[in-house]
């Protein structure tokens, strides 16, 4: 037990914000820090759908909602995800080589393309927000459950452009069998709880599911495999392409179901 709850404290000291007691970075603490990854997944979701309800209910306007519900998933993970998004945009515009693209990756300034895609993204994610109905809401918040699994099965299995960096690190010293298990008992309870809140909704599952195909594609012909920059760029993609999915699916509730 003791394990299990430093490998806990691990996840969200090292992928958000959330203040932990300290914890022990050791072999040990790596095994099954997969395993609560989602978790962070999970504490952001419960944050979106508990402003969501309190602004509803203050009355507020669909544009400060949707603002609020773009920002918070960042301020909770500290931006972490979506500055290996911001690197890897900036790495894939090059158009350069494997090796300069790795390179750019590392690099800490942040170029044209960076600041263009980022500002992609925040439009994005305002303008899918902001259409997200009360129906929808629940699998809005699930998504940052579902991405997160995703990305812990792609630590595990997928190749690794750089075996020194974190994300190889993770999946080094990770129970890879017993996680992968774990992993996905999770993406089976959220395809059951997105059927049960709407048949619907269980759509976005593909969604991400597509996006995790082309990740593992992409990752292998750009860099020779993933990095943590491209796990971030992977949830930041997949949580984008989820909410406007989901903002589709919303309209399509309102107007025909």
């Amino acid at each position: 037990m003791k394990m299990l709850w430093n490998n806990f404290k691990v996840a969200f000291a090292m992928y958000s914000k959330i203040p932990m007691p300290a914890a022990d970075w050791d072999r040990e603490s790596m095994k099954y820090a997969m395993c609560f990854f989602p978790w962070v997944g999970l504490a952001v979701g419960f944050f979106e759908f508990l402003c969501w309800k309190i602004l509803d209910t203050l009355g507020a306007g669909s544009l400060f909602r949707a603002a609020v519900m773009t920002l918070l998933p960042v301020l909770v993970t500290g931006g972490i995800h979506l500055d290996g998004y911001l690197d890897t945009m900036d790495a894939l515009s090059s158009w350069r080589e494997k090796e300069r693209r790795l390179e750019i990756l590392k690099d800490s300034h942040a170029g044209a393309f960076a600041v263009i895609m980022g500002g992609v993204w925040f439009v994005t994610a305002l303008g899918a927000s902001g259409e997200i109905s009360a129906r929808a809401l629940p699998a809005y918040c699930g998504l940052f459950w579902i991405s997160r699994c995703f990305s812990g099965l792609s630590v595990l299995w997928f190749p690794n452009a750089n075996p020194n960096g974190t994300a190889a690190a993770f999946g080094k010293q990770a129970q890879r069998q017993k996680v992968t298990v774990v992993l996905a008992v999770y993406l089976l309870v959220a395809c059951g709880f997105l059927f049960w809140v709407h048949p619907l909704l269980l759509t976005v599952m593909a969604v991400a599911a597509l996006v995790w195909l082309y990740y593992r594609r992409m990752s292998e012909k750009y860099f020779g495999g993933i990095t943590g920059d491209l796990a971030g760029w992977f949830l930041s993609v997949c949580e984008a392409a989820g909410m406007v999915w989901l903002a589709i699916c919303s309209l399509g509730m309102e107007k025909f179901l």
